[in-house]
């Protein structure tokens, strides 16, 4: 029974060692052995517009007019948006917007209410 730890990436149970590093032979992440892993929640903090972090299921409003691509609408300053989701990537909110329905923002653009 192998003591590796699983891979922090993909969560592979194939890992092995490559002199002082752990590597992945699923997804070929490598990182070093030994070090403490963090869970990903932990290392993330987003933050809103005034440098508030936000968490999930705060309430935001948005901070400026902003476009909906692919539509003619506009999203206007004041929106309140509430039970929000954080994501990963680089529209980091997910949120479903009255009249507009589902959603994803930049927390650049929205304020903590």
């Amino acid at each position: 029974m192998s003591t590796l730890p699983n891979c922090p990436e993909c969560g592979s149970e194939y890992t092995y060692e490559d002199g002082n590093m752990y590597v992945c032979p699923e997804c070929a992440h490598e990182w070093p052995a030994g070090a403490e892993l963090e869970s990903a929640e932990e290392k993330r903090v987003v933050r809103d517009a005034n440098g508030n972090i936000l968490n999930d299921g705060d309430a935001v409003s948005v901070i400026k007019d902003l476009k909906v691509k692919g539509s003619s609408s506009v999203i206007k300053i004041g929106t309140k948006v509430k039970n929000i989701r954080l994501i990963e990537g680089d529209h980091d909110i997910d949120c479903k917007i009255d009249g507009f329905g589902a959603m994803q923002l930049k927390s650049e653009f929205v304020k903590k209410i």
